[in-house]
């Protein structure tokens, strides 16, 4: 966020919690980006506040956690001394969460294995209506197929994107595997490292797919130890993720921070993981 905005967004998210009786005297950004989060001390409460436009986004997220925490899921909980919903103050969407003291220890691809079969059991006794992974993709194209949406994509990496969109999409889709209920981008800067054990965080990109499509998100070694993926898939996945990832930093309001880099490193990473996995 810009620095005004954050102020704003700070403020908000330390009013809704006092409001709601917490003690806040302090708050520390723990990340910034389309929205932030905050530790609310001594009260040791995390806020996540995103601007109103994402209040469907995140009423989803606080629904998906809800039935998530219900049937044990390896997620990261609501803060249970308020009730579940969004609360709105200032232009921001908040909502309050449990906080997690983070292990600094390294989770081994085998205990990522793990826990990512786990929350997809979980998922599979969840029944949410959420879009398909092509619909993702549907919506990359979108980006990169009209000039006025990404005015700044050379016309040669545009070709590229949509072309490898396009293939990729068709490809996956035609090899027919199960469809399931999905993160969405269970990457390890969405898995925490707790005292509980490790617990997956943002929640409002759920989407449907095969499981190779969340495995694309996770390090390499994780689908090793993933009994029953597919590892072609996986690394078919991995380049597509990679092509969603970087047409959307092409768009011309994107807001992710250090967006020149990724616009140059999502173009460098689809190309060198495509001729990694012999996809060229």
């Amino acid at each position: 966020m810009e620095p005004l905005e954050l102020r704003r967004a700070v403020e908000a998210g330390r009013a809704t919690a006092s409001e709601l009786g917490f003690q806040v005297d302090d708050v520390v950004v723990i990340n910034d980006s389309d929205r932030v989060v905050l530790r609310l001390l001594p009260c040791d409460v995390l806020a996540r506040v995103a601007p109103s436009g994402h209040l469907a986004a995140s009423e989803f997220e606080v629904e998906v956690a809800r039935r998530l925490a219900d049937i044990h899921a390896p997620v990261a909980e609501l803060e249970p001394r308020v009730d579940p919903r969004v609360h709105v103050r200032d232009a921001f969407a908040i909502s309050l969460w449990t906080y997690y003291e983070p292990l600094e220890s390294k989770i081994a691809s085998a205990d990522y294995a793990d826990v990512l079969m786990r929350h997809h059991a979980a998922l599979r006794r969840v029944d949410l209506g959420v879009p398909h992974f092509t619909d993702r993709v549907a919506g990359a194209l979108r980006v990169v197929n009209h000039r006025r949406q990404s005015p700044e994509l050379p016309d040669s990496d545009r070709e590229f994107l949509i072309a490898t969109l396009r293939a990729l999409s068709a490809t996956i889709s035609a090899e027919g595997a199960d469809d399931q209920l999905l993160h969405g981008e269970p990457h390890p800067g969405n898995l925490l490292n707790t005292r509980r054990g490790p617990l997956f965080v943002d929640l409002a990109t759920c989407c449907r797919g095969p499981i190779e499509f969340d495995l694309a998100h996770a390090p390499e070694e994780v689908g090793e130890h993933y009994a029953g993926a597919d590892h072609g898939m996986i690394r078919r996945c991995r380049v597509l993720g990679w092509a969603v990832f970087t047409a959307w930093r092409w768009r011309r309001d994107d807001q992710l921070p250090d967006r020149d880099h990724w616009r140059a490193e999502g173009l460098r990473q689809v190309r060198t993981t495509f001729e990694r996995c012999g996809l060229g």
